[in-house]
């Protein structure tokens, strides 16, 4: 039994058929926590799709009609480099509604973890980079329309920049941003996050961690938000496909469990969401996914609830 709720639901996989993005990673996933007695069937919640109303909160109606109608341009596909179907339509307003699902669970629970989600190069008008619908942003806005929190922190952990994130909350001070990223990679335009790390190529688990953490502990110190927003990078991996950086599996593990460590020990609510993953070997992926799942579990055991103190 995990000490926090893991929300899927077997429609996150977008059915691409060969391609680069793994998509029946998500399954794998669920079904690796499964076989590995890491979680039971009574952990797992599954999402409702956001309504309409909440993916409003942050994406025009204009681009919302082209995904409920199929009426996207060659250009909106072009940027958003996988086919429209209507799988893909279901599969991202499951994933918004997952990420909706992990917030309200780690704001009781103090962990939730949406095994799908962290589509970060979504915009307001457009979707890029396999990413049509921004569930971290979506979640967010839905928190605060509620009441439940003011302020959030999202930290992006995908070898490629939070663009669509840093875009969506740019002029919005109640939104912090720390992007931690390969600078030479995709996307070419990378609006200012809060806070970006731009890491060279070929950077390795010291380095990398080395800049990471002392931007986490500063901005959770100063910021002080009600709740922290992880999307956890598969893809800064020394195997990925589409990645540049070296980092090992022990050190993705160790980026997770450091970042959860500095959130619990100021009593902020955790909710962890996927991102890239392009390993040649799926099961690399999977594995690190899994591994953030684990991180979570040790932090929630080793730091209660009840010892963590908000500041």
């Amino acid at each position: 039994m995990l000490p926090f709720k893991v929300v899927y639901h077997d429609k996150y996989d977008l059915n691409l058929g060969p391609h680069v993005f793994p998509s029946q990673k998500f399954r794998l996933i669920a079904e690796a926590l499964v076989a590995e007695k890491i979680a039971s069937r009574e952990d797992f919640v599954q999402p409702k799709p956001a309504s309409d109303d909440d993916i409003l909160r942050v994406h025009t109606p204009e681009w919302v009609r082209k995904l409920k109608t199929g009426t996207l341009t060659a250009s909106d596909v072009m940027l958003l480099e996988i086919p429209y179907s209507r799988e893909l339509v279901d599969a991202v307003w499951l994933a918004a509604g997952g990420s909706i699902a992990a917030a309200q669970c780690a704001l009781r629970d103090g962990f939730g973890a949406n095994l799908g989600g962290g589509f970060h190069h979504a915009y307001p008008d457009h979707g890029e980079g396999f990413c049509a619908i921004h569930d971290v942003a979506v979640a967010i806005r839905r928190l605060q329309a509620d009441g439940a929190i003011r302020k959030a922190i999202v930290v992006d952990t995908d070898v490629h920049h939070g663009n669509g994130t840093a875009a969506i909350f740019r002029n919005d001070p109640s939104v912090f941003t720390i992007s931690i990223h390969q600078l030479n990679n995709y996307p070419g335009h990378k609006p200012p996050s809060s806070i970006d790390l731009n890491m060279a190529d070929r950077v390795d688990d010291e380095e990398y961690l080395g800049a990471l953490l002392p931007a986490v502990q500063k901005s959770l110190d100063e910021f002080r938000p009600e709740i922290l927003f992880y999307v956890g990078g598969a893809d800064p991996f020394c195997e990925d496909q589409l990645g540049g950086l070296m980092l090992t599996k022990k050190g993705l593990m160790e980026r997770d469990r450091r970042v959860f460590e500095e959130a619990r020990r100021r009593g902020i609510p955790v909710v962890t969401t996927l991102a890239g993953g392009y390993a040649r070997r799926i099961e690399d992926t999977v594995r690190i996914h899994v591994n953030t799942i684990l991180a979570a579990r040790e932090v929630s055991e080793n730091f209660p609830l009840k010892a963590a103190s908000r500041g």
